[in-house]
């Protein structure tokens, strides 16, 4: 029993896991690196602090062991502060750095990856206000080293899925709203206040003709009452099972291809 549980620990997909010499051989392999970057910051009257880093370190696990047999990957530990806006500190919870102290972290986390000689880094980003800062990282890092980083998020890249799932579509979700607190619900329901859920802060203005065409921060569009934006009143934990299945199977199929290209 104890050789089959440190065969196990040895085979893990987590990089802490691993001593400097499985890690080296992992290197050699030309393993895929995922890096789950969320942040610590209010979710409304009804979702914990950690959902954003909570969210995307189980979509990174849950692909990570679904992929073990077919494309070999590590996950690393989750960075979990990040960047938010200044309106999200109206409310008490977010531990937020400089978005160019972000940056700076993010680009000293991948170039480390780098110079250690893993060239496949995708990062998975469960935070909205990280999508622009981490295409910067990317391009700095393509820059100096000439490796070239995948930048994703789980609710673009099944997108098309998601859509499908939502009831209240782009109104009802946006941050701790149906898409956010389904996963919740699924995922650790007992973090989930549902005494406390919520439609106050539907988002008002999606039919606008030129949104999604243009950016502008939902922040500076809608006042939130709540800290949040959507509707979680909506939110199931049979819709967040449906939401987790849909995401990790993209990325599932995404790294697949990925993983070809790069041979």
């Amino acid at each position: 029993m104890k050789g089959k549980r440190q065969k196990e620990e040895r085979e893990s997909v987590f990089w802490t896991e691993k001593t400097w010499e499985e890690l080296d051989e992992d290197r050699k392999k030309n393993l895929i690196v995922l890096v789950p970057v969320g942040q610590i910051e209010e979710h409304g009257w009804h979702l914990p602090v950690k959902t954003d880093a909570f969210l995307v370190e189980a979509i990174a696990r849950k692909v990570a062991q679904d992929l073990k047999e077919k494309v070999p990957v590590l996950v690393t530990p989750t960075v979990w502060s990040g960047y938010s806006t200044r309106e999200v500190m109206r409310w008490p919870g977010c531990l937020n750095l400089r978005l160019e102290t972000f940056i700076s972290l993010m680009e000293d986390i991948c170039s480390s990856l780098v110079k250690m000689g893993f060239h496949k880094i995708v990062l998975i980003s469960g935070h909205g206000n990280h999508t622009g800062a981490l295409e910067v990282v990317a391009r700095k890092i393509a820059d100096c080293y000439g490796v070239y980083l995948v930048v994703t998020a789980p609710h673009i890249i099944a997108r098309q899925e998601i859509e499908k799932i939502l009831e209240k579509g782009r109104k009802g979700s946006c941050h701790a709203g149906e898409y956010e607190t389904s996963l919740m619900l699924y995922l650790c329901p007992e973090s989930v206040r549902q005494d406390r859920l919520t439609d106050v802060d539907t988002l008002k203005f999606t039919d606008w003709p030129f949104y999604g065409r243009v950016f502008i921060s939902t922040w500076g569009m809608q006042k939130s009452i709540t800290g949040a934006y959507g509707d979680s009143l909506v939110a199931t934990a049979e819709k967040g099972r449906k939401l987790f299945v849909a995401i990790t199977a993209a990325y599932v199929e995404f790294l697949k291809d990925w993983n070809k290209r790069c041979e």
